[in-house]
């Protein structure tokens, strides 16, 4: 599973220059953070966006999410659209999506191992800020709350909100 991800990433990041010639309509981001509240606690997470402008203020496109490390794997994609509020210092960018997500639980070793893993629903919610550095360049940090239904057999339990604070970059149009 995590090497189809990694195909997946690949895929995007290489069709991306292509996208881009399209009247300069594309924009891409990254992030670095934190999810929480997963039923491994708190992991570290990378986020991919690719986002297609239909006008100065609004995009559509898909996000990607993916928890490389550790216990546990989490890989979430979701169809995203996002309203950019500009201003002179800052851009706020509310977003809401539909989606997957995938958890992939590995604890322990020996009889007392815990494997488990489930698929669910995936509606991410937030805000991002966005500090830009030049016309086309921002830094970022987003707030996400992540809802889904992920359900693991005892002891583990079930999973049904995280929340992720990431920092990274927004390249625009």
């Amino acid at each position: 599973m995590k090497y189809r991800a990694l195909i997946l990433l690949l895929a995007v990041l290489s069709a991306s220059p292509a996208l881009a010639d399209d009247g300069n309509r594309w924009g891409f981001g990254s992030d670095v953070g934190f999810v929480s509240g997963t039923v491994n606690g708190t992991v570290f997470a990378l986020n991919f966006n690719l986002d297609y402008y239909l006008d100065s203020a609004f995009s559509i496109g898909p996000m990607l999410q993916i928890t490389p490390t550790g216990d546990l794997t989490r890989i979430a994609i979701a169809g995203v659209a996002r309203y950019h509020f500009q201003t002179r210092y800052v851009n706020i960018v509310p977003f809401a999506g539909l989606g997957l997500v995938h958890d992939d639980l590995d604890r322990g070793s020996g009889t007392s191992r815990i494997s488990r893993n489930d698929t669910s629903h995936y509606i991410p919610l937030g805000v991002s800020v966005e500090y830009p550095l030049a016309r086309k360049l921002a830094l970022a940090t987003t707030l996400m709350v992540s809802l889904h239904d992920l359900n693991f057999s005892p002891p583990v339990g079930d999973d049904h909100t995280s929340v992720s604070l990431l920092f990274g970059i927004r390249f625009g149009p």
